[in-house]
């Protein structure tokens, strides 16, 4: 998945929506369930893009060191 996706774009592969072909109330999960869910992928996308950020950030410290 790529952190700098457009939210339209984060949509494919294992991330992209399940359709269910049920009923709304076939689904077993409450709605608390359905937010967590929500909130770790939230979490889980914040937390990659904090990596990336750290990880860009240690990059050019060490260019700027080999340039001196």
């Amino acid at each position: 998945m790529d952190p700098y996706a457009k939210p339209k774009e984060r949509q494919v592969g294992a991330q992209r929506p399940q359709i269910t072909h049920l009923p709304r109330s076939a689904d077993t999960r409450t709605r608390r369930e359905r937010q967590a869910e929500k909130q770790a992928v939230a979490a889980e996308r914040r937390a990659i893009k904090k990596s990336a950020r750290r990880h860009l950030k240690q990059q050019l410290l060490a260019e700027l060191e080999d340039a001196d």
